[in-house]
Order: C-alpha cells, then structure tokens, then sequence
C-alpha cells in the first residue's frame, strides 16, 4: 500500500490508512524523536486533528511505501529520514497499545499477527482498559 502525504493531510487520515491495512498496529506522530530502544514520552505525541504541515511536513505530495514484509525501523526512518517526521508503530496486546521499541526489528505482517493473537487471546476481558505502554 501507498501512504500519501501532503501539508493539508490530516495525522488522522494517515492513521485511519495505516490501521486498514494493519488493524492491529498503529502509527503515532511526535513532536520529537526518540533513543534507539527507548520509548518517546507520551507528552510528545500530536493529536490526530492536526495536519503534517504543522510539524516540518515540507513537501506537497509525496508517497510512502507501506508493506508487511518492512520493518517497523525501517518504516519509522523511511518517515524520519525522508520527511523528518517522528512516528512510533504501537501494536494491539488486548486493550492495550504497546510502543514497540524492542521489537522494531520484527516485520509489520509479525507484529500485526502477534496484535491478533493477543487480542484474541483477551477479548473476552471487560476489566482490562485502554492505555498505551512501553513494550
């Protein structure tokens, strides 16, 4: 899949995008970037409603690519390196959304199926909330 980015584009529509494809990761956007291995401080993380424009997004148009076989590394630097934005892939654990620092090595279709298994796993649990966490 292709990713479209634009100044005007929405984090949300990004997101929503990326989610189709993988419904059990997702990307977050952040004003900063991170430690290698270690996880950015949720006090960093841009609300979906706010456009790529407003965080360096320079160019009018451009694509990433997005498939399960790259790495969630790979996919995060593409988006660093190519248009200076810093994004997090969170996997589904149940209710709750893992960063996934250390396992950024593993493939986007091994973490979205490891998000399956776990979800599953704890569907049935009413007394799990959401939350993000450190993996």
């Amino acid at each position: 899949m292709k990713l479209t980015l634009t100044r005007t584009a929405p984090i949300l529509q990004i997101q929503q995008e990326f989610n189709r494809e993988f419904p059990y990761l997702k990307l977050e956007f952040f004003s900063r970037s991170h430690t290698k291995g270690m996880p950015t401080s949720i006090n960093y993380m841009i609300k979906p409603g706010k456009s790529l424009g407003e965080f360096g997004f320079g160019n009018k148009e451009s694509e990433i690519e997005v498939y399960g076989s790259k790495t969630v590394s790979e996919l995060e630097n593409e988006f660093k390196n190519r248009f200076s934005l810093n994004v997090q892939v969170f996997r589904k654990s149940g209710r709750i959304w893992l960063e996934t620092t250390a396992t950024d090595d593993w493939t986007l279709d091994s973490q979205n199926e490891q998000g399956k298994e776990l979800s599953e796993y704890t569907k049935d649990r009413d007394d799990l909330p959401d939350y993000h966490e450190q993996e």
